[in-house]
């Protein structure tokens, strides 16, 4: 006891010393230990490990891309006639036919033709005042069916103007002249006619046509004449040698119809 009486601040100091060599060791493992542990997790962080991943299950996502490569589509022009806002109509086999396919645009030109205006010798006849000379004029283009009819006129030279020509002159015996010198009444153009030449001239054109969805054929149909068919009645206003045009009377409109030999 008497010891530990006189040396007892040694002794302490020595337990004081052996502690803190004891804390300085287990700092240096625990140190190490962290040291390691953080390396670790730095290793983890720029270094993460990749899991490998499973398939994925695209059956949904590929089906929809099916269906949107063929989509189902709804016919409602030619099978739906209970909902279909547009208008239908019944042909004369009593089916149905959307109203837009009818009217003036489905008609057909078939067929159009010249109508000329003819003038032509007929014949001659003399006497004792001279030659006198049957002129034939035919205006197929003429507006009413009398007026279509050939014409004949009696003329001799020096006689005026009628309503079709005036004779300038004869060329060759006149008994049984060559050709005739004329000046046409409407244009004032001046033609010459023979027996085997007589003059013509195109004034207009008549035309064939058809309607196929009530079976409807018109034919020699000329401008102002009128045609019916769809419900509608319709004037021909114009008729070229490649054209057809007719208007509704209801409404003043007008449809070109092209005409392709």
């Amino acid at each position: 006891m008497d010891f530990l009486k006189k040396h007892y601040e040694k002794v302490l100091l020595g337990v004081m010393l052996a502690g803190l060599i004891g804390m300085l060791v287990f700092m240096v493992f625990y140190i190490a230990s962290q040291t390691s542990d953080m390396e670790a997790r730095r290793a983890n962080l720029i270094n993460p490990p990749v899991r490998e991943l499973t398939n994925l299950d695209m059956t949904m996502e590929d089906g929809a891309t099916a269906r949107l490569k063929s989509p189902y589509i709804l016919d409602f022009d030619t099978t739906n006639k209970l909902l279909n806002p547009l208008e239908w109509q019944r042909a004369l086999d009593n089916s149905l036919t959307l109203k837009k396919n009818t009217g003036p645009q489905r008609v057909v030109v078939t067929a159009t033709t010249p109508l000329y205006t003819i003038i032509s010798i007929e014949s001659t006849t003399t006497n004792e005042l001279g030659a006198r000379y049957v002129i034939k004029v035919e205006r197929q283009a003429a507006a009413t069916q009398a007026k279509r009819a050939p014409s004949r006129h009696y003329v001799s030279p020096g006689d005026k103007a009628n309503d079709a020509f005036q004779l300038l002159s004869v060329k060759g015996p006149p008994e049984n002249p060559d050709s005739l010198a004329l000046k046409l009444t409407d244009t004032g153009e001046e033609i010459t006619i023979t027996k085997d030449k007589p003059y013509r001239r195109v004034d207009g054109y008549s035309a064939d046509f058809r309607y196929d969805i009530e079976k409807k054929v018109f034919r020699g149909k000329r401008v102002g004449d009128k045609v019916s068919f769809g419900g509608v009645d319709y004037s021909v206003v114009e008729i070229s040698e490649h054209e057809l045009i007719l208007m509704d009377q209801s409404n003043q409109k007008k449809t070109s119809l092209p005409f392709n030999p």
